[in-house]
Parts: C-alpha cells; structure tokens; sequence
C-alpha cells in the first residue's frame, strides 16, 4: 500500500512536469526554443509530443484502469528521452545541468520498475468487462 502511494505521488510529479515541459515545446515559438545545441524544429516538437503523450501514459491507463501496462512502457519512453537529454545536456555545458533530466530519468525508471513488480495496477474488474448473458424467461 505505501509503495503504490509511492508510486502514483513520483508519476503525478512526473506528469506535471512531462506535461509542463512538451507543452512549452509545443507553443513556443521556434526561436524561443534555441539552446547551446541547435536542434531542428520538427524534433523540438516531436519531443514536445511525446512528452505530453508520455505524461497523459503514466496517469490515464493506470487510473482508469484500461491496459495498465501502457503506464510502465511510457514510463519506458520518458527514460529515453531523459537519456538524450542528459547527454545533450552534459555536452552542451557544466555537469550541473545535466542533474535535471538525471533525476527524471531515474524517477521514470522507479516507475517503469516499480509498476511492473512492485506494486502493480490491477485491470479492469471482471464486472465491468463481462456483459451479462440473456437468458430466456423461464416458462410458467
């Protein structure tokens, strides 16, 4: 019990924060956008999209309920995407900004780990998948 509260409070941190960051790729213009590192603009969105894609996976399928194995594979995709931004980050300047996506990228491995054998969501109840069977009135 205290591991899944563990868990939802990292994810919910997670997705604020993937949420945040893919949705400034999205609306800020281009130019806003450029760092030490010039990246093309169709990647810089690209990320944006996978980020907010990446933040709505570690929440939905695991409080809904529906596929709850989605939550650890975008979990999964946030860590690679956490990879190359600690490396780029590493390379573009000192070490001390690269912590940021270390962090996030350990928190997303917690995740990924902790959702597949720690503590688990279970599927959808079976009384909520089965659809009743129609059954022909008894004759009186």
């Amino acid at each position: 019990m205290r591991t899944n509260r563990m868990l939802w409070i990292v994810q919910g941190l997670l997705a604020a924060l993937f949420l945040f960051a893919g949705s400034m790729k999205l609306i800020l213009p281009l130019d806003a956008m450029a760092g030490p590192i010039a990246l093309p603009g169709w990647f810089l969105r690209f990320l944006g999209v996978a980020e907010v894609l990446g933040a709505a996976g570690l929440i939905l399928p695991s409080a809904l309920r529906i596929r709850p194995l989605l939550t650890p594979i975008a979990a999964a995709g946030l860590v690679i995407i956490m990879i190359g931004a600690t490396i780029l980050t590493a390379l573009s300047g000192p070490l001390a900004g690269a912590a940021m996506p270390f962090v996030a990228g350990l928190l997303s491995t917690l995740v990924a780990y902790g959702r597949v054998r720690l503590a688990p969501v279970a599927g959808p109840r079976r009384a909520w998948t089965r659809v009743p069977a129609l059954r022909p009135a008894a004759a009186n």
